[in-house]
């Protein structure tokens, strides 16, 4: 838990000493972005940014932003967790509690097509460049790609993430892209398809943007027939998990050979039961359970 005298010295820094935040980028103690056991699991926290702020029920629960960094530390505590996905104003403040070493940190980019706007599939990088993930050493750049046929905010959002790619590829960075396909209902509304057909055509057009794919890698739901879909690709891979995520697709999800991890934000950091280290701890053994049998 973030103490009182820790969060007063996190926002007189923020106001006093803006030069702390590039000293602690330069300082932060980095690590291989794969581990012994081959894996990658990260919390996600890049949310708010984009006004998602919903979370186990409550409409505004990641708005409250001590709460927020109190639960990220408790899931990085964790030696299975190997690091974190979020936006500038959360790892820089995480780097400021100094709960970023010896972790990997993927800044994410695309925060633009704000939850509900009527242009959020024209999803602008507003957040992370590729030139600052590179400037302040980090392990990777992610972007979100929301395909929908009917809307033509996805072709600028894919041109922009190519871009992405191919600027991250000639660093020698990873590039995580979260292909997702999406339509319309006949209330306008946003629905995910999760059918194995739209995924494996999104993974698919994901796999193939920017110059080289050589550091690309994939973030994607874990579908209920992970062969159909994840057999579309041979990039690494890693299994996402939304608000209401199902821990039995995860189980089969990991075991095929190209998943190489999770990427869980509100289903570990705002659990139902509020215990945030347990459940992180039943994510990491699902995914070592996984690796286990694979390897086997």
């Amino acid at each position: 838990m973030i103490t009182h005298s820790q969060w007063r010295e996190l926002l007189h820094t923020r106001a006093f000493e803006p030069s702390a935040i590039a000293a602690a980028y330069a300082a932060r103690r980095r690590r291989p972005l794969l581990g012994p056991s081959g894996t990658l699991f990260l919390v996600a926290a890049d949310h708010p940014a984009r006004g998602a702020l919903g979370a186990g029920g409550d409409p505004t629960a990641m708005a409250d932003r001590r709460s927020l960094l109190d639960r990220l530390l408790i899931a990085l505590d964790d030696p299975a967790v190997d690091g974190v996905l979020g936006t500038p104003d959360v790892i820089e403040e995480l780097l400021l509690l100094h709960g970023l070493h010896d972790k990997v940190v993927i800044g994410s980019m695309n925060r633009g097509g704000l939850a509900g706007a009527d242009w959020e599939i024209d999803d602008r990088f507003t957040a992370y460049s590729t030139e600052s993930i590179v400037d302040y050493r980090l392990d990777g750049g992610k972007m979100l790609l929301r395909l929908v046929n009917s809307d033509s905010g996805t072709a600028p959002t894919l041109h922009a993430c190519a871009e992405a790619v191919s600027a991250l590829a000639t660093a020698g960075v990873m590039a995580m892209v979260e292909p997702l396909p999406y339509e319309r209902d006949a209330q306008g509304f946003l629905r995910l398809q999760d059918d194995a057909s739209s995924l494996a055509r999104a993974v698919t057009i994901a796999s193939g943007i920017g110059r080289t794919s050589a550091h690309t890698w994939l973030k994607l739901p874990a579908p209920a027939d992970p062969e159909a879909v994840l057999g579309a690709t041979t990039l690494p891979s890693l299994v996402l998990g939304g608000p209401d995520a199902d821990m039995s697709l995860w189980n089969n999800t990991l075991r095929h050979p190209v998943v190489r991890g999770l990427v869980v934000g509100r289903t570990l950091l705002y659990p139902k039961d509020g215990d945030v280290a347990a459940a992180v701890a039943d994510a990491a053994a699902l995914l070592r359970s996984a690796r286990e049998e694979i390897s086997a």
